[in-house]
């Protein structure tokens, strides 16, 4: 670490919501991300689909509102745990090495209490739904724990992130019918696709940093042939979601649903610029507005 980097506060926490806390009160909201959402949605969207997918029931929207604040409780507690896992590579990395654990403006002691009280927040939410849905969400706990460590073993953590940020697609899809069935599983594998592709996106903004301290990526991996893995990825997924909503309502209306989130994600691979790290974080990003296209598909189908 830099000499004074702890002395060193970004400016993500001069303004915004961030800039208005307390001085003392800014590292730790920066460690849980409070100044960028689109992780938060990015963990909801598929726990939202679910529940659209199921029909909504009974209490529809009032699900979806407990599984948004769950979504950001659970993603601000993953990213504090993740840096306090990874500390030691954030203060070797130029995109991270200012965040708050890595550049000593925040202690470890207070990131595991602000870890406590998020997922105190998390039970809350967990105590609203039925049993079955407890199960599936509790199910997620080992992997999520795992996941930090994932990129110093495997070219591929984005895979496993796949596979967490995605629960809530079951979770979703059990909260509404007490039952974990193949559309939502298949609902799930769509978003694990998806999520690999997003992610990979994201990972290209740190290709030459990820290569000098050794963390692996699936932009590492992909290489050259980031855009084409991308869009194979983003092209499982639609099959996948296909397949999930014509197994609720098994005519071309499936089909037609899903065509705007096609387009949307056909035209992030298209448009692609792999060399351009402001231009892959862009396209990450727009993920948020691929969430609703989505969302929007699985509620026509659901709900008709």
């Amino acid at each position: 670490m830099n000499a004074g980097a702890s002395d060193i506060v970004p400016d993500s926490e001069r303004r915004g919501l961030i800039g208005v806390l307390p001085g003392a009160a800014r590292p730790y909201a920066s460690l849980m991300r409070l100044d960028r959402p689109i992780g938060a949605w990015l963990l909801f969207w598929p726990g939202a689909w679910a529940v659209a997918l199921a029909g909504l029931g009974p209490h529809g929207l009032k699900l979806i509102l407990w599984l948004a604040l769950g979504a950001w409780a659970m993603r601000g507690a993953g990213c504090v745990y993740n840096d306090i896992v990874d500390r030691d590579l954030d203060a070797r990395v130029e995109r991270t090495r200012l965040r708050p654990l890595a550049s000593g403006r925040a202690t470890v002691a207070g990131a595991w209490a602000l870890l406590v009280g998020l997922s105190l927040v998390g039970l809350v939410v967990l105590l609203q739904l039925n049993r079955t849905a407890q199960i599936v969400a509790l199910a997620s706990l080992a992997p999520v724990a795992a996941y930090p460590f994932m990129k110093r073993v495997t070219w591929w953590p984005q895979a496993w992130l796949g596979l967490v940020f995605s629960w809530a697609a079951p979770v979703g899809w059990a909260a509404v019918t007490g039952e974990v069935e193949w559309p939502t599983l298949l609902l799930y594998a769509g978003a694990v696709c998806w999520v690999v592709g997003y992610d990979t996106l994201y990972a290209i903004q740190d290709l030459e940093d990820d290569a000098l301290v050794g963390v692996r990526s699936s932009a590492l991996a992909l290489g050259s042939r980031v855009r084409l893995g991308v869009g194979l990825f983003y092209g499982a997924a639609l099959l996948l979601w296909a397949a999930a909503l014509r197994q609720v309502r098994p005519d071309g209306m499936a089909l037609a649903a899903l065509a705007p989130a096609a387009i949307h994600l056909a035209h992030q691979v298209a448009t692609l610029r792999p060399a351009d790290g402001s231009d892959s974080l862009a396209k990450f990003r727009s993920n948020r507005f691929a969430g609703v296209l989505i969302f929007l598909a699985c509620l026509v189908v659901g709900t008709s």
